[in-house]
């Protein structure tokens, strides 16, 4: 008696097999089969169902990423009796760190994760089913977390999300979002009323720093107030538009009415004169130009007036003497942002007042001194406020000279008004410090060592005057 085998050959295609995974639920398994699939030997269509794919499964990640957040923040937001440090201080600062995030990204995370987990177990099935993606489930969760804190029923909220679901298939995020919004002002006109009054508080001006050199302004305004800037904007321009002779004399020939015509007909990207020697920037760039222009206007009138550690408020930049000099060309550092070329850096001198500090040679760090006060004085603040230059929590970007000078151990405690003992905090960090449970050993050289509640250690390394901030 013989006994046969019979050997089954896999003829799956890897094509065949990518759209089976594809419709498999996202999971540990099928996240590791598409792995060992290299999407470059893939038919164009089979590559975009790769893409998919791999969408799908971060979606069930970001399932699991939700539930590990709330794990470490709490399902409910702290309560203090501190109006505005106590809402979940202790807890931001653990996923900040953990995750190396911003204190105020580590907060929106938390958000969302609670919104999801508590109030939308809808949209987290269909995010850890791959159903939708990560940032649908935002804009859901976003618009959802509002309306609740406006008052509205969970019923409202289970219609508005199952809605939101389906309109997701084939539409974008923002879409979605919108949606949400018409939903919401639909059903509930009066709330809608109350809530863009309460938006109204949250009107405020935001810088981001930019490649390049630049950075990008955003006002958040009622509409009408923005409006009015724009207007003034408009009206700087047209008060000093630059003309060449040909066309001063041309415009000096017209009609106010026809003035005002020639100007709105000017195209956006740039005027119709090609004059030599004519203005040809466009309209986009006048109006960025007109803002800095009013702003500075305005500094100049205003800078004995307004103040910060003991200083009036003013644009800093820290350039080497030779390249002030035009001997080197090395970029100069505008606090604030970071570096900057050297000819801008220049160009900001020349019209500056200055004030010396010395650097180690090797290292670039900032040299310090003592003081036996309590109340830094002015040298040692302005000595500070260079060194480190922002909040010397890890991930915060406030700026030192609108933080709070903090002494690492307490004047209480024996600690010294030194720069070893000294450095910038902002307000909120100062806080959790002082309250919350954090502990900060403070070095020389301006760097420090922070510990947690929860005993998780974090580095903030020393600042060095060369490098960008």
């Amino acid at each position: 008696m013989s006994t046969a085998f019979i050997l089954h050959r896999d003829e799956t295609t890897p094509a065949e097999k990518v759209t089976t995974l594809l419709n498999s639920v996202p999971c540990a398994t099928v996240l590791a089969q598409l792995a060992a699939i290299d999407p470059q030997t893939l038919p164009i269509a089979s590559r975009i169902d790769y893409l998919t794919a791999i969408e799908r499964q971060e979606s069930w990640i970001q399932a699991l990423m939700q539930r590990a957040i709330v794990a470490v923040a709490g399902r409910e937001a702290s309560e203090s009796n501190d109006p505005i440090y106590g809402i979940d201080e202790a807890e931001r600062e653990d996923v900040s760190t953990a995750l190396r995030l911003s204190p105020n990204s580590a907060q929106f995370k938390i958000d969302i994760a609670r919104a999801l987990t508590n109030h939308l177990p809808n949209t987290c099935s269909a995010l850890a089913v791959g159903e939708i993606s990560t940032a649908h489930a935002n804009a859901i969760a976003r618009e959802a977390v509002s309306a609740l804190n406006k008052g509205l029923p969970e019923s409202v909220i289970f219609e508005i999300e199952n809605r939101a679901i389906a309109y997701a298939e084939f539409h974008t995020p923002t879409q979605v979002g919108n949606l949400v919004r018409k939903v919401i002002a639909t059903s509930t006109p009066t709330e809608f009323e109350d809530s863009v009054a309460d938006a109204r508080e949250m009107r405020r001006v935001s810088c981001f720093n930019d490649p390049d050199g630049m950075s990008t302004i955003v006002a958040l305004l009622p509409a009408h107030e923005a409006k009015v800037v724009m207007s003034a904007l408009e009206s700087f321009i047209i008060k000093n538009n630059r003309h060449c002779e040909s066309c001063e004399a041309e415009i000096s020939s017209l009609s106010p009415e026809e003035r005002v015509v020639r100007e709105a007909g000017a195209s956006d990207q740039a005027l119709s004169c090609l004059h030599t020697n004519s203005d040809h920037r466009s309209k986009d760039m006048k109006r960025a130009d007109a803002l800095a222009a009013i702003a500075s206007r305005y500094l100049e009138s205003a800078l004995a007036d307004a103040h910060a550690q003991g200083r009036a408020l003013t644009v800093n930049v820290t350039i080497d003497l030779p390249t002030l000099l035009g001997l080197a060309e090395n970029p100069g550092e505008l606090a604030g942002y970071g570096p900057i070329p050297a000819s801008v850096a220049r160009e900001i001198a020349a019209d500056a007042r200055w004030k010396r500090f010395i650097t180690e040679p090797l290292t670039g760090n900032l040299l310090d001194y003592g003081r036996e006060h309590y109340e830094p004085p002015q040298a040692l603040r302005d000595f500070l406020i260079a060194r480190d230059r922002k909040c010397r929590f890890p991930g915060c970007g406030r700026s030192a000279i609108h933080s709070d000078l903090d002494h690492a151990e307490s004047w209480e405690s024996g600690g010294s008004t030194s720069p070893e003992n000294l450095g910038a905090l902002c307000r909120r960090h100062h806080k959790l410090k002082t309250h919350h449970g954090w502990k900060v050993e403070s070095y020389s050289d301006g760097s420090c060592l922070w510990k947690s509640p929860a005993g998780k250690e974090f580095f903030t390394p020393a600042r060095s005057a060369h490098e960008p901030n």
